[in-house]
């Protein structure tokens, strides 16, 4: 009898066009990639277009087959306040036969073996019928944390049981969102309004909420379930997860992985893709003199400010922030991309004589690369809006975070954030100057509360680091991964091709 042997590998990944779910699968395809796996990353067209167009765009990365399909919206769409609704629902409708003939036509060109697999991040489950029409196996790359993954599984049952949609308006001020939830497996007692933001509906029939649970649903059809988290950081909500998902792979985080794998290579005199720390895909243009006006700070001293890729704040919640950030008196970098204020506008929308009142502490830029800014020596804390990635980074980093949570997982990861790893302080969720201040002034002073939070930082980088270390926990999972990728087949089975 012939022995079995692994086949090649090759994975194509396709992740929903927007930078929360782009960077995230980008870096695991790196990942692959360095421990041997045919990578095709599958871009959107118009995406492919802009990413050519920044200055990191698609260079520094070989070995990579980077594809793209149509998302099908017209310019129109893509400058309507609803855009990325309307992206979600074009894709649906049209991105699954390109993907599907994308894939078959990927087959055996230039030595590189057909695809075998399909890797798709949230809210593009329909990649998972592509992958079943094709016939490979599909794995779903969940951009939230284990707690917000669960949380969203759970949002059906807390429709079911009639805790949302809520009855009116006075539910989102009169206390009802403090209900405590208590019997989800693996999380300790939480607040209502912390589990997702899409608790908050008064629509029976909201669109944001049935999609979520949807897309988190849909996930039991994939083959395996990978998660950006490690096994220390989240135990008792992965214990209870596992219940549900036998194939649970905790690779994160992602940015320590890619960190760990470049110095293993490096020691190892070996190439991979991402030697040179290729970073991550930029749909802005990042502003590489943010890196040199931190150089110029003191070691600890700058608060760095950014609310990621989709945050839209008002004309009143962009003052109240810009003028407690002034009131501070603290030195801070704060990224205002195009878009960030409500009607498209970015720092042009930023108060009059604001700049003038934070000149020589401040700088401002459009957008950042956000690992080297936090890993920087002069930052010493993070205003965040607590999205995933970015409480990751963070958390790799050492930096305490003040969260000023507004979407989906950000509640959920906030409040772990504050009260289970103790790295974080709150801001309410209605901004005031008074509290910005004093919650910057806390983060950035040398109080009890922030040498707490030091402690527990440094505590929680060093969990990170030893979990993405060859033998810990991540980089186990990812060689766990990678050996499903390559399913041992009987090599009579190929002695013909």
């Amino acid at each position: 009898m012939e022995r079995a042997r692994r086949r090649a590998a090759h994975a194509m990944l396709f992740p929903f066009p927007c930078s929360g779910h782009i960077n995230p699968t980008l870096k695991l395809g790196e990942l692959l990639h360095a421990r041997g796996v045919h990578v095709t990353f599958v871009n959107t067209e118009h995406n492919h277009e802009r990413l050519l167009r920044t200055a990191g765009g698609l260079r520094g990365r070989a070995g990579f087959r980077f594809e793209t399909v149509p998302d099908g919206l017209s310019e129109e769409d893509r400058r309507a306040p609803d855009r990325t609704v309307r992206l979600y629902l074009s894709l649906r409708r049209s991105c699954g036969p390109p993907l599907v003939a994308l894939a078959r036509g990927l087959g055996d060109r230039d030595g590189v073996p057909p695809v075998t697999c399909v890797v798709l991040s949230g809210l593009v489950s329909f990649a998972l019928d592509a992958a079943k029409e094709i016939g490979v196996p599909a794995f779903v790359l969940w951009g939230t944390s284990a707690c917000g993954f669960v949380g969203t599984l759970r949002l059906r049952e807390l429709r079911q049981r009639g805790y949302t949609p809520l009855k009116d308006e006075s539910y989102l001020t009169n206390g009802y969102l403090d209900t405590p939830i208590d019997w989800i497996p693996g999380m300790p007692p939480v607040r209502l309004g912390d589990i997702s933001s899409f608790v908050r509906t008064l629509d029976p029939q909201c669109f944001a909420l049935r999609v979520e649970e949807e897309e988190a649903n849909s996930c039991a059809r994939a083959q395996g379930l990978i998660l950006n988290t490690f096994e220390d950081l989240e135990p008792d909500v992965l214990a209870a997860l596992r219940h549900e998902f036998p194939r649970v792979y905790t690779i994160g985080p992602l940015a320590a992985a890619i960190a760990s794998s470049s110095s293993s290579s490096s020691q190892q005199g070996t190439h991979s893709s991402h030697g040179n720390g290729a970073g991550g895909l930029s749909l802005w243009e990042e502003d590489a003199a943010c890196v040199a006006w931190l150089d110029a700070q003191p070691p600890g001293s700058v608060l760095y400010v950014s609310f990621g890729s989709l945050a839209v704040l008002s004309l009143d919640q962009l003052s109240e922030l810009a003028w407690g950030l002034a009131a501070s008196r603290v030195r801070f970098l704060w990224a205002v991309r195009p878009g960030l204020v409500a009607g498209d506008r970015g720092a042009e929308a930023l108060p009059a004589d604001f700049l003038a009142e934070v000149e020589g502490r401040c700088f401002v830029a459009e957008w950042c690369a956000q690992e080297a800014v936090l890993r920087h020596p002069a930052v010493g804390g993070f205003l965040t809006h607590s999205g995933w990635n970015s409480t990751t980074e963070s958390i790799w980093a050492g930096v305490p975070m003040a969260c000023w949570p507004g979407f989906a997982d950000q509640y959920i990861n906030c409040r772990y954030a504050c009260e289970e790893w103790g790295v974080a302080l709150r801001l309410d969720e209605r901004l005031s100057r008074e509290q910005v201040a004093a919650h910057v002034g806390t983060l950035m002073g040398d109080g009890d509360k922030a040498r707490d939070m030091r402690r527990c930082a440094a505590k929680w980088k060093k969990a990170a680091e030893a979990a993405t270390a060859p033998g810990g926990s991540s980089y186990e999972s990812l060689l766990q991964l990678v050996d499903e990728l390559r399913l041992a087949e009987p090599a009579a089975a190929t002695s013909h091709g």
